[in-house]
């Protein structure tokens, strides 16, 4: 008996240990009593959960930027690109109401203002591709693509094609890929690729899925950079689903955004990826003017001003999820939201509310067609709490809506990688550019506009009225969104 005992007295013991632990690593009040509680109530399995999945790499560092230990990128990032940016941000072309979120952006993420883009709106995968095989095919220099799904099919490999034949022709071509989304992409692949001097680097290498703690920290980005200068960002990943226009059987319309941008803004995406690159690759980049061209800075067609919000695990705050508060908070008229998964967490739940107390047209669409019940459950709750505030909520019919879409006013559009939940804004690599620009602004909200008409509006009356052991069960779900 008495090792027994001994046995309880240890177990405890070590909970109230990794209670200590969760305390002291869990930014997050919620998600810390929703860890203790698992811990607590569910033996054993409570505590492997948290060691395999709850453990904050943000304050461990374990992404280390190596670099940012480079002299001249340094020099680079704070002292020209700042002192650009500088004047910008003290010229008319933003509205002074921003100025909050523009300096955050400056101070926290490090990111630099920048104007003279030229950028296109790309709606769904049959405008993206055909734009980025057409820049792929003009890269003279080097080609930098980071994608959190890549795979082996036809989008794959006519974008691999393109790869392997600028590498030939001495086109510098690194290719990275997240280990855990690209999982199906095979060593065939990518051994045709390095065969034909084509660079690869798995993200974050995985090497036991099963009990892999590293699944919750992956690299969600999706982003290409071409000679310096013209870059790929948003929500679409490399592959046939993201395309409406292949003939292919059963497919699910896919309702996606990206953006093509032109100029200044590639250099901060040029140096997010040399950062990923530098932790992933056994060939680390060092700083090299060919990777951040001074005719960048030239005049475009357009006179766009750009900013990119970038966060992970190695961010010292959630660089994305306070921008997205700051961008609510500045709204005075309209807030139109598109969003696969919307577990936006208490902070941003006030911000809506205020927003809409205040009397702002708030709108949402989200998934009619969702392909996670607990995610849909979760999501429900907090549909509920806005419904009963005044907020519209719309479910796309069309097929499945993936993109990760904010328009404030008539001036700022935000288009990224991010999802408006847990997962983005704590544990995975993201990254959004934020776009002050009437044009844009202008577009993305027609873009809106469109997908409410294929789009029903959730009776809120209806909504409230559904019977009480759905609230509950969605209001349980709720109480895992830290984990979903």
């Amino acid at each position: 008996m008495n090792w027994i005992i001994a046995l309880q007295i240890t177990y405890i013991l070590l909970i109230i240990l990794v209670i200590v632990r969760v305390l002291y690593d869990t930014r997050s009040s919620t998600k810390a009593l929703a860890y203790i509680l698992f811990i607590v109530f569910v033996p054993i399995i409570g505590v492997l959960f948290y060691f395999y999945f709850g453990i904050n790499y943000r304050k461990r560092k374990l992404y280390s930027k190596k670099i940012v230990q480079d002299a001249p990128l340094r020099r680079l990032i704070k002292s020209e690109i700042k002192t650009y940016s500088d004047a910008i941000s003290k010229s008319n072309l933003v509205d002074h109401k921003y100025q909050n979120l523009i300096e955050f952006l400056r101070n926290s993420g490090n990111s630099p203002l920048t104007t003279n883009a030229e950028v296109k709106l790309l709606i769904n995968g049959e405008e993206k591709f055909p734009e980025l095989l057409k820049a792929l095919k003009k890269a003279t220099s080097h080609i930098h693509l980071e994608y959190y799904i890549y795979e082996n099919d036809i989008t794959g490999n006519e974008v691999a094609a393109i790869l392997i034949r600028k590498a030939k022709e001495g086109v510098e071509v690194r290719f990275m890929y997240d280990d855990f989304g690209s999982h199906s992409l095979g060593k065939k692949f990518i051994k045709k690729l390095n065969a034909a001097g084509v660079l690869t680097a798995p993200f974050y290498k995985i090497r036991w899925y099963a009990f892999a703690n590293r699944i919750n920290y992956r690299n969600h980005r999706k982003i290409v950079i071409i000679d310096g200068d013209t870059c790929f960002i948003g929500g679409i990943n490399m592959s046939d689903t993201y395309r409406n226009d292949l003939n292919k059987k059963e497919h699910l319309y896919w309702r996606d955004t990206h953006l093509m941008i032109k100029g200044q803004a590639s250099s901060y995406l040029q140096y997010l990826f040399l950062c990923d690159w530098n932790f992933c690759s056994n060939s680390p980049l060092e700083y090299s003017e060919i990777y951040f061209p001074i005719n960048s800075k030239q005049a475009t067609t357009q006179n766009e001003v750009v900013q990119i919000a970038a966060s992970g695990p190695d961010s010292s705050h959630p660089v994305i999820f306070y921008s997205l508060l700051e961008a609510i908070s500045a709204a005075k008229k309209s807030i139109y939201i598109t969003s696969p998964y919307f577990i936006p967490g208490e902070s941003l739940m006030d911000a809506l509310i205020i927003a809409i107390q205040s009397g702002l047209d708030v709108k949402i669409i989200i998934p009619g067609i969702s392909d996670s019940k607990m995610v849909d459950a979760a999501a429900s709750a907090y549909y509920t709490e806005l419904l009963e505030c005044g907020a519209k909520i719309y479910k796309y019919n069309k097929g499945f809506v993936h993109a990760k879409t904010m328009v404030v006013d008539d001036d700022l559009a935000i288009i990224g990688s991010a999802n408006m939940d847990f997962r983005s804004f704590d544990l995975n690599f993201e990254v959004n550019a934020m776009l002050y620009s009437k044009r844009i602004a202008e577009q993305l909200k027609e873009a809106f506009n469109n997908d409410l008409k294929v789009s029903h509006q959730i009776n809120a009356i209806t909504w409230l009225n559904r019977p009480k052991y759905i609230h509950l069960w969605e209001k349980l779900v709720r109480l895992l969104s830290p984990f979903l």
